[in-house]
């Protein structure tokens, strides 16, 4: 398992995730499925999806919003479990040829390239099946809530959500697209897992509908300024120090390409001011939320 040292900064969410990662991380491995002795080449592909280094940011999010609700630890902590699966999943399928073709993906070789094609997009299946598992065996959770929580993660990667992104962002042809195109394509392919992890957090802990639409106002600004800063980083990033391929969408639906570096970081800048104002209903409660948009803005990889 990757190590994960304390954040060296003292602000609310490095305080927060320096909290967090360790028990999450534990459980991220021990939800694992099962070894399968007829296909261990499986079982292999999985592990590197899940448990090679990343940010963890989706799962941070699901966990934080349960704490600003005071939901059961083990609850909010199965619906983060859930998030993860499905986002290693995701980068899984967006590696491959057929995708984005890329060749390395946290510091590491892609699980196409470690594990063959064929087995990376199996491997895929196995981890979006193991998240709904999760996810409809929450402990501590009532039944209706946990069938509240797999709907919401449903939306997020079926074809209305990261599915149909992912669709879309291949068939665009970048000469054509509007700001609203760009903005509808990466909603879904990168902001409905966003929303479904601040949201599905929420919902463990009994959320309001107040406490949800801040939070989903919140998360749909966050999620789109996490894409922006991504294509920027891709465009003119260190792929040293962002462990990926860079340029590998620089004929795509890019913000970068498109509207340009210094458009990108004012469109970022007012993503990011009204994703924090999202929270002002929530008060002091939301303060780890409430900084995670300065690691966004400031993110390196």
């Amino acid at each position: 398992m990757a190590d994960r040292s304390a954040p060296s900064s003292n602000s609310a969410f490095d305080r927060f995730a320096a909290r967090a990662l360790p028990a999450f991380e534990r459980a991220l491995a021990e939800a694992l499925p099962p070894p399968v002795p007829r296909a261990p080449a499986l079982s292999r592909a999985i592990q590197d999806a899940v448990l090679s280094p990343g940010k963890r940011l989706r799962p941070l999010v699901a966990l934080a919003a349960g704490e600003i609700v005071r939901a059961p630890l083990p609850a909010a902590t199965a619906v983060a479990i859930a998030v993860e699966y499905l986002h290693a999943a995701s980068l899984a399928l967006d590696d491959l040829p057929s995708m984005d073709d890329a060749r390395r993906r946290r510091g590491r070789p892609a699980i196409h390239v470690a594990h063959g094609v064929a087995t990376a997009e199996l491997a895929a299946l196995a981890l979006v099946a193991r998240a709904f598992e999760v996810a409809a065996q929450a402990p501590e959770t009532p039944p209706r809530v946990r069938a509240r929580v797999v709907g919401e993660l449903a939306r997020a990667v079926g074809a209305e959500g990261s599915c149909a992104g992912q669709a879309a962002d291949l068939a665009a042809d970048p000469a054509r697209l509007t700001l609203e195109d760009l903005e509808a394509i990466h909603a879904g392919k990168t902001g409905a897992l966003f929303v479904a992890a601040v949201r599905g957090g929420a919902l463990a802990g009994g959320a309001g509908d107040e406490t949800l639409e801040a939070l989903t106002l919140f998360a749909r600004n966050l999620g789109l300024a996490f894409q922006i800063t991504d294509d920027m980083l891709d465009l003119a990033g260190n792929a040293e120090t962002m462990g990926k391929d860079t340029r590998r969408d620089a004929h795509r639906a890019n913000f970068a390409t498109l509207f340009g570096p210094e458009s990108s970081r004012k469109l970022v800048d007012e993503l990011l001011e009204a994703a924090v104002s999202a929270l002002s209903p929530l008060g002091r409660k939301a303060a780890v939320l409430a900084d995670l948009p300065r690691v966004v803005r400031d993110r390196q990889k």
